[in-house]
């Protein structure tokens, strides 16, 4: 692919960028350096590597549901100013 001012104004119109003629110039050598240490990466063996999809192995870390006491409702709105016959009142929503 070959890198040029009519690459970088079709990204940057894609990206919403309102580049200069003079920013396009200044990033014209930056983005080639970048795609060609990149593509330095297609040099490498790869075909013994297994994709590492997940790198860090991933177990789960969550404790064992058990049933335990729950709160009666009176207990539960005890503490509240803001109930009506035996619920939670909160804001109107319109």
């Amino acid at each position: 692919m070959e890198i040029n001012d009519k690459l970088i104004e079709n990204i940057a119109k894609i990206s919403r960028l309102n580049l200069t003629k003079s920013e396009i110039k200044e990033f014209l050598p930056q983005l080639k350096e970048v795609l060609n240490n990149f593509s330095k990466l297609n040099e490498l063996n790869v075909e013994k590597v297994k994709p590492s999809f997940q790198p860090v192995i991933v177990k789960n870390v969550l404790r064992e549901d058990t049933v335990g006491k729950c709160l009666t409702q009176e207990e539960a709105l005890k503490n509240s100013k803001h109930k009506k016959n035996g619920y939670f009142v909160g804001p109107r929503a319109i």
